[in-house]
């Protein structure tokens, strides 16, 4: 197996809503607002070589949206997606199946594309990997989540032929030494790689999970967008469920002091990788590092 940090550029968004009930005099600090309260995120996808497969996690917001999205969500950098697989050698066309951890448009944008005034994949060789419980949750959207499910990201995936569901069960959670734990379910992709459930953020969203030279490193998505979201009341405003996020952050983080996982933050603007250690305040950071690091 081989892995490769891909950012496919950088955008903001409402820091309030990012940090929830957290109050502005202490988030700033951490991560420091412009004049109109945005801050600066990433959009970090995953590149795994494995068994013959070229997967990419996530795939960013793309560039066919007009110019008002644009102006509510203010891309900015010199890093694109194209420019991010070049670097390692690959293109688009390489990629041989794309995992969405969930359909949120900064999450699946990218894999649609505008060719003249058709919607088409911009992965012309790939399958794309979702779970039908998350599609329906995705493409019959309640109210307040609507915005973020935007049609022209989600119907060309299922219209393109390539789209595959992975099997979830219907009790996302184990009990292991009398803690919940997320459940994993295999990725149907190759052999070494995984999935946990995760039901707070939105309905059954998936987090890839593997062993990567002895250590277990996790996709973090948006169970915990940042190193700055680990402290437990850290939840965001756009989560559907916070009570649900909660928990599965309370059970998770443990899980990964205890076993030493290595977390892969998607929309951390500084910090690709972390590990986790046991302090007076709960679990904290203990390292930061990049994962070509490792």
């Amino acid at each position: 197996m081989k892995l490769y940090s891909v950012n496919a550029g950088y955008f903001k968004l409402d820091g309030g809503a990012m940090f929830g009930v957290v109050p502005k005099s202490i988030w700033n600090k951490l991560n420091p607002a412009d004049d109109n309260n945005m801050c600066s995120w990433a959009l970090r996808c995953l590149l795994i070589e494995d068994e013959g497969k070229l997967i990419l996690v996530d795939t960013g917001m793309g560039d066919k949206q007009d110019a008002k999205f644009f102006s509510h969500y203010y891309m900015f950098g010199d890093d694109t997606l194209d420019s991010s697989l070049a670097k390692y050698g690959f293109t688009k066309d390489d990629i041989t199946d794309v995992v969405f951890t969930h359909l949120h448009f900064d999450h699946c944008g990218g894999a649609i594309m505008r060719n003249g005034d058709q919607l088409v994949s911009a992965f012309k060789n790939a399958n794309f990997w979702c779970n039908q419980r998350h599609w329906l949750w995705a493409t019959q959207p309640n109210a307040r989540e609507k915005a973020s499910f935007l049609k022209e990201n989600i119907l060309p995936i299922e219209a393109s032929g390539k789209l595959q569901f992975v099997q979830v069960p219907s009790d996302n959670w184990q009990m292991i030494n009398g803690q919940q734990l997320l459940l994993n379910i295999p990725s149907g992709i190759t052999s070494n790689i995984s999935y946990r459930i995760a039901n707070g953020h939105t309905d059954a969203m998936m987090l890839p999970q593997f062993t990567y030279k002895g250590y277990t490193i996790v996709y973090m998505a948006d169970l915990l967008p940042s190193t700055t979201h680990i402290p437990l009341p850290y939840v965001m405003g756009y989560d559907m469920f916070p009570l649900t996020t909660l928990q599965e952050k309370t059970s998770f983080l443990q899980e990964a002091v205890d076993n030493n996982y290595i977390l892969f933050f998607e929309h951390d603007p500084v910090n690709e990788c972390c590990t986790l250690q046991q302090t007076e305040k709960g679990i904290r950071v203990k390292e930061t590092f990049k994962l070509d690091e490792l």
